[in-house]
């Protein structure tokens, strides 16, 4: 079913192709712009929230915020327009998926892809959070993945400014759940350390392929977010360096004095381990938020009257339990709160119980695998390259600090000396491990490697003794398997042993199709048109079309636009419906005939009429006929013989005739036939008798009346 908005034209301009997404508050459609010549995309506000101030409210923040923004990684705002009829946003048209899309495909993210994706994230939220923007809503869903892996920022719905006074808890918490920052979830002020901690979730989503928090409801996951730590993403990920997992937490600190100053600050981070991903930071481990002392003191208060319920119950054990009323209860219904009270204690001591069992439980699981498989032998690095010990297997997850001496009888980049020594001693998987590398110098230039061939740049950079690292991206412009582009940059220094990544073009991404326009054309032509663009097609009728039936009345998406080959075009199709017209038909009867006769007219198949006319009197026969056909036929009989015939255009009111001669009865003549059905010639009858024919249908008899010696009329 075609969307209401579909085939539609806004303000005699956008031209709304397609319905591409729903949201809870808006509807989001593919148009093209007919002014500036390029494809748009329009969130169409919901019928039902026009008369909701907040949504209409939330649905103009969202375009005020982005009015102010101008970066290659957030959606652009082109127009707005806020009626009493409809309001929408008219934005830039991204082709891709989201990043929750793509993370369920991919499952787990490679942690240097993840990287490139967070810090154009990251870019994204530090022009924000300069324009004074806070997003308060990051979460995959509203991030989109381009294919030449370009990321876009969507969704300041709930945006707001740093200085916005007004401020709800459901406003604050109205973001998803599973990626709020604490300070959100219970209702407190928001700033962009908020958009950091949300970017951590994600982060941690990405290398892990599992959210930190997960429970059976929002309220639960919203208090593990205040009171839980995550577990650690080494543990479920061991493949993840252990400064990528240090920067990941950091984000994720419960409170945000604790986390990144700023999204420029994470960005510095990630750039420090992209240059030496062996990098320590040492940063501290969230922790979950201490309860203010007003939550203290009614904790307290808790427990002291827990105490004093089972303390009266060791006196209620000595006494009759009936007679029993405690004095600070109503004394109307004593058993019933005191039942209470006491199964309010009793559960609060199986709490306690149960806490200390997983406590016990924890400690017991993490020290077992701590003493069982974190204890490994240190391998022996002493005569290997550098490159070979970055490049190799690292299945302990040890991490390289590296020193530098120069020794002329040996190759630069091999490793001279190692501690702890081989086999010297059993250490922990994520341990460091210091080398000795030969190098006259620790720094390195990055060289120029753009427009080189994959095979050449990886030469190049072992040469120099640093790690390539391949990411492959679409690119219209450089040549498959070449550099695209590089970090760091050539010409700057950095450490030998560390990344260069290099990007290399994979080629142009999917070349897409125009739709061609074939509103107004057949079916016919209009399937061979698009199906020889690659496009298959969808169609249905509108029946209460009056255009040729089968002509293409619309079509969706509209033309003008552009997709990948393969896309469906649905089209609808004309009915044919016709307004009816009338005509009146004058028969010229024979002035010959002076004896009264039975006309009859069949109109398509079916008798019109049966009367009994004196032809030499009356002269002309005349009846109306209403239709919509361009062809119907009509014959008028006179004693059963064929005397004239109409094809009748309708739609032209147009009547064209053929005549046949009438022979005029000297005695007998054939009377008409009785039923469509019967073929044959009916009996003679005197033409004084009235033939009596009450059937709707009539067919030709299979013979004509031979003509008699008569003038022709």
């Amino acid at each position: 079913m075609i969307d209401k908005y579909t085939g539609k034209k806004l303000d005699g301009r956008y031209e709304i192709q397609e319905l591409i997404g729903v949201g809870g508050m808006a509807n989001v459609y593919r148009c093209y712009d007919t002014v500036d010549d390029r494809e748009v995309a329009i969130k169409i506000l919901k019928d039902e929230f026009l008369d909701n101030a907040d949504f209409i409210r939330r649905f103009k923040n969202e375009s005020k915020s982005i009015a102010v923004l101008s970066h290659p990684n957030i959606v652009r705002v082109y127009d707005v327009s806020f009626g009493d009829m409809i309001q929408y946003i008219v934005m830039e048209y991204i082709d891709g998926i989201t990043l929750k899309e793509y993370i369920a495909q991919q499952g787990v993210i490679q942690w240097k892809e993840a990287l490139h994706l967070t810090t154009q994230i990251l870019r994204a939220l530090q022009h924000a959070h300069e324009k004074g923007i806070v997003h308060r809503d990051i979460k995959p869903q509203n991030i989109m993945l381009l294919q030449d892996g370009t990321i876009k920022v969507t969704d300041f719905g709930i945006a707001r400014n740093f200085n916005s006074a007004t401020r709800t808890m459901t406003e604050q918490a109205i973001g998803s759940v599973h990626y709020i920052a604490p300070e959100q979830a219970k209702g407190g002020n928001t700033d962009g350390k908020t958009d950091i901690y949300s970017v951590g979730v994600m982060m941690y989503e990405m290398l892990t392929g599992k959210l930190p928090f997960v429970a059976d409801n929002a309220v639960s996951v919203a208090i593990m977010q205040l009171q839980s730590t995550p577990k650690l993403p080494r543990e479920i990920n061991p493949d993840i360096p252990q400064g990528l997992e240090e920067i990941t937490l950091h984000a994720m600190q419960k409170d945000p004095k604790d986390r990144y100053e700023s999204a420029q600050a994470m960005l510095n981070d990630i750039d420090r381990f992209r240059l030496n991903p062996s990098i320590v930071f040492g940063y501290s481990l969230p922790k979950p938020i201490e309860p203010k002392p007003a939550e203290k003191k009614r904790e307290a208060k808790k427990k002291d009257e827990t105490k004093r319920i089972f303390e009266e119950k060791k006196i209620d054990d000595n006494k009759d339990s009936k007679k029993f009323v405690p004095e600070d209860f109503d004394s109307e219904e004593p058993e019933k709160k005191v039942r209470s009270k006491k199964k309010s204690a009793i559960l609060g001591i199986v709490a306690s119980f149960v806490v200390c069992l997983i406590g016990f439980g924890i400690y017991f699981v993490t020290s077992s695998f701590s003493n069982t498989n974190a204890d490994t032998d240190v391998p022996n690095y002493v005569g290997k390259t550098i490159l070979d010990v970055k490049q190799g297997d690292n299945k302990e997850n040890f991490v390289f600090q590296l020193d530098f001496e120069y020794d002329s009888t040996k190759k630069e980049g091999v490793i001279l000396s190692q501690q702890p020594e081989a086999d010297s001693k059993k250490v922990k998987k994520g341990s460091t491990i210091q080398l000795t590398v030969n190098g006259k110098n620790s720094d390195v230039t990055v060289p120029h490697l753009l427009n080189t061939t994959e095979e050449d740049a990886i030469k190049e950079l072992e040469s120099r003794n640093l790690v390539p690292e391949i990411v492959y991206v679409q690119s219209d412009d450089v040549n498959v398997d070449y550099v695209s582009s590089e970090f760091p940059n050539p010409g700057q220094k950095t450490t030998i042993g560390s990344s260069v990544y290099l990007y290399v073009s994979k080629g142009p991404a999917e070349k897409k199709v125009k739709i061609p326009d074939v509103t107004g054309k057949d079916i016919s032509e209009a399937k061979e048109i698009l199906e020889n663009k690659g496009l298959y097609v969808e169609y249905e009728y509108d029946e209460n079309s009056y255009e040729e039936k089968d002509t293409v009345i619309r079509q969706n998406p509209l033309q003008g636009g552009t997709v990948k080959k393969g896309y469906t075009v649905k089209l609808v199709l004309s009915g044919g419906k016709k307004d009816a017209q009338s005509i009146q038909i004058d028969v010229q009867l024979p002035k010959d005939e002076t004896n009264s006769v039975s006309l009859q007219v069949v109109f398509d198949g079916n008798v019109f009429t049966t009367t009994n006319v004196i032809p030499s009197e009356l002269k002309t026969y005349s009846f109306t006929l209403t239709g919509t056909e361009t062809d119907s036929k009509v014959k008028v009989y006179l004693n059963g013989q064929l005397y004239q015939e109409y094809t009748i255009d309708f739609q032209n009111k147009k009547a064209t005739p053929t005549y046949h001669d009438y022979v005029v009865a000297t005695t007998t003549t054939t009377a008409p036939p009785t039923t469509q059905e019967d073929t044959t010639v009916a009996p003679t009858q005197d033409i004084t008798t009235v033939p009596q024919d009450t059937t709707n249908y009539y067919t030709e008899p299979t013979q004509e009346p031979q003509p008699t010696t008569a003038p022709a009329y």
